[in-house]
């Protein structure tokens, strides 16, 4: 099974800061401009800590790792953060709005006890690169803290967590606070007996597959290796055997996946009679909207070239994707990257961008030749993936809306 424990957490103290000042977004969706603002908004900002800023004077033993250590210490002496009395698992619910729905996901923070990804109950879904991961091992060595969570998914068989976390909800948050995109983030504290036994009793037997967050995982299962080395005969709960997690039950209707669409530098001259081997293709004058054109439709892309007075809505026929497992070769990004990409193109650079508009502009503008879009991943995909042990490829998934950095820390 899935180890789920609760734990006491390190928590902004609403007494001293305003929340709105103090929290952001995750480290990887941080542009500079953005990053200066948050450093601006307060002094306390966890912006500081978990991407703190490089500068020239920089050293081995003088950075910004070491300026996070000394940030988190220093906040935590001062009563700006302040560890929660009983070990707690955490209720976390967003409110939100995207095209035009309003939409509520609600989940819970706890510590998961770290385990090789696809070995036992946690699986991966999406590849990783090694330079973030370097960075993150770096914080994780010098703060001992996990400070963003990493976002998870459960399939519930009786909906008791769910029922738990609601009943949690109907008290006043501990905290409240709107995102950049309007989005509202609550947080509540489960120290309930009661409460926590039905959770940890819901995860008997439970997968759980890595949404977002990939990196951090693997960085702290590789610094729990580094801390175990030589300590094999220790039976206590050691802080680095576990790393926080927010859970969320896969079938809940808040979930959303926003799709990447794909940018290529380069494609054949004869790049259409190559897609006609493998896809129906209809042409769509360029007033159609190719993003309504696709909803709903399965195994099927747009395409642009540059140029060209038209759309491409191309549907895959099916065939020609042995080296994919049998249950994935419908799923769109499999299809796009291993057929499309790899074998019509040899597309050795990939170019990626969330905003339909801004993709079209890039490919019009020049930047690129052409453009590929798609829907967005299910969520049954992202489980067919990780229990089939194949990656998918980089960014096949954006869950929406991003989790805030600094709800609650993981500090030992």
């Amino acid at each position: 099974m899935a180890e789920i424990i609760p734990f006491r957490g390190l928590l902004y103290n609403t007494d001293t800061v305003s929340i709105g000042d103090v929290l952001a977004p995750p480290y990887d969706v941080i542009s500079p401009e953005f990053r200066e603002e948050l450093y601006q908004r307060s002094p306390y900002n966890i912006v500081r800590i978990d991407f703190g800023k490089e500068f020239p004077e920089d050293t081995a033993k003088s950075n910004k790792y070491d300026r996070a250590k000394k940030y988190l210490d220093a906040w935590t002496n001062e009563g700006i953060l302040i560890r929660s009395a009983l070990p707690s698992f955490y209720a976390y619910e967003m409110s939100y709005q995207v095209d035009g729905m309003n939409k509520k996901l609600l989940g819970f923070l706890g510590l998961v006890k770290l385990e090789e990804l696809g070995k036992g109950m946690i699986y991966p879904h999406e590849c990783t690169y090694s330079k973030p991961k370097q960075d993150r091992l770096n914080l994780l060595r010098t703060c001992e803290a996990n400070i963003s969570p990493i976002f998870s998914l459960y399939k519930s068989y009786n909906g008791r967590v769910s029922e738990t976390l609601k009943e949690s909800t109907q008290a006043t948050p501990y905290l409240e606070a709107p995102d950049s995109g309007g989005c509202m983030h609550r947080l509540w504290e489960i120290h309930d007996t009661g409460a926590i036994e039905a959770i940890q009793k819901e995860f008997a037997g439970n997968l759980v597959f890595i949404a977002d967050g990939h990196h951090r995982y693997e960085t702290s299962f590789e610094f729990h290796r580094e801390m175990s080395r030589g300590r094999n005969g220790y039976q206590g709960i050691r802080p680095y055997d576990y790393v926080m997690m927010f859970l969320v039950d896969m079938l809940d209707d808040g979930i959303t996946i926003l799709p990447t669409h794909r940018l290529v530098p380069e494609i054949p001259d004869d790049i259409e009679n190559m897609l006609a081997r493998y896809f129906e293709i209809e042409s769509l004058h360029l007033d159609v909207d190719i993003k309504k054109k696709l909803e709903g439709k399965h195994d099927s892309f747009g395409f642009y070239r540059n140029g060209s007075s038209t759309w491409m809505l191309l549907t895959y026929k099916g065939g020609n994707l042995a080296e994919v497992p049998a249950d994935l070769r419908d799923v769109d990004v499999f299809i796009l990257h291993e057929l499309i990409l790899k074998k019509i193109c040899h597309a050795t650079e990939i170019g990626y961008e969330m905003d339909f508009r801004h993709t079209l502009k890039k490919v019009q503008g020049g930047q690129y030749h052409a453009a590929f879009f798609l829907n967005p991943t299910k969520v049954t995909d992202v489980e067919k993936a990780a229990i089939s042990s194949m990656r998918m490829p980089p960014k096949s998934t954006y869950f929406y809306p991003k989790l805030l950095t600094g709800l609650v820390i993981h500090k030992w």
